[in-house]
């Protein structure tokens, strides 16, 4: 049974988006369990749409950042600029110091600009020179990225790849869709999503969806889809002890969104093509052989068995 929270932000982006209900709830579980998340696909499906949305929805601070392949570190972090007044240099901060971080087409920045999120994604933190400063709190990143090999565009590193807790790609869509977006462009273009949340209550939900209980058996599953899938000879890089955590996390506020205090299986089976998607990378001769991590992630749900206990103990 769906939460009146993830029905209500549901509802509100749809005023704004058509479809991707699916990518709307994905959104509110990397929130719910301070994960990022990354949109992929390609030019024109909306994906910096439903991205502006939810901002607009967590309310915060948003910021956006356009990447292109002349971003540098400091347009995203900031940098140290000389007062002649005061005759010292003080801090200016770049747009990473926000609430909800937008960045737009990741992979058309260099590694170089890439490497600046890493300290912020996984220690929300920010080191120049000397000085660490702490960041905003929630604090998330929503990332789009086109398709690699598309025109400028630069891969993304394993490292970078792996701090995203969750990947969707974003398809085309349905005919009725595509018909109803047209109808309602006019609305789409100049409208804005209310604002549903402050920051002290995001932090509230936080704290709630670690409260939901995780019986034994399905932490045993979790542990053992990442076992599994570590072992494909197909892999050139498996996924690390992250993989576990997010899934971990993620189920439990799926559950929560979902109105449950305990994570069951499917929660962790929902997740699980979005926590790995981004994470396999295949060797070679995989990939000459037309094999894909869709594939590897189907044989992975088919093979690990289900446990049936899940739910706390009367």
């Amino acid at each position: 049974m769906e939460s009146s929270l993830s029905k209500r932000f549901v509802d509100e982006i749809s005023k704004r988006v058509v479809g991707m209900q699916n990518t709307i709830r994905l959104m509110l579980v990397a929130l719910m369990s301070q994960g990022h998340i990354l949109l992929e696909g390609n030019p024109g499906l909306g994906k910096t749409t439903v991205a502006k949305a939810f901002a607009e929805t967590i309310g915060g601070d948003f910021r956006r950042i356009q990447m292109t392949p002349d971003t540098l570190p400091a347009d995203i972090l900031g940098t140290y600029v000389f007062d002649q007044k005061k005759t010292t240099f003080e801090l200016r901060k770049g747009p990473i110091f926000g609430n909800v971080i937008l960045v737009d087409e990741l992979n058309r920045a260099t590694p170089k600009a890439q490497s600046a999120l890493l300290e912020s994604m996984q220690e929300r933190q920010v080191s120049f020179e000397a000085d660490t400063m702490k960041l905003n709190e929630p604090f998330m990143v929503l990332a789009t990225q086109l398709h690699y090999g598309s025109a400028g565009t630069y891969p993304l590193s394993e490292v970078q790849s792996d701090r995203f807790a969750f990947s969707v790609e974003v398809g085309y869509p349905s005919m009725e869709d595509e018909t109803r977006i047209i109808d309602r462009i006019d609305s789409i273009e100049s409208g804005k999503c209310a604002q549903l949340l402050k920051p002290s209550q995001i932090l509230d939900e936080i704290a709630q969806t670690r409260e939901v209980f995780v019986s034994e058996p399905v932490k045993n599953y979790i542990v053992s889809l990442s076992d599994f899938i570590r072992k494909s000879e197909h892999l050139r890089m498996a996924p690390g002890t992250r993989s576990s955590i997010v899934l971990y996390k993620g189920s439990r506020a799926l559950a929560s969104l979902e109105g449950r205090n305990f994570v069951i299986p499917d929660d962790v089976k929902f997740l699980v093509p979005y926590v790995f998607q981004h994470r396999l990378f295949l060797k070679a001769e995989a990939l000459a052989e037309e094999i894909t991590a869709s594939q590897l992630i189907s044989e992975l749900l088919e093979s690990v068995p289900v446990p049936k206990e899940s739910s706390p103990k009367a």
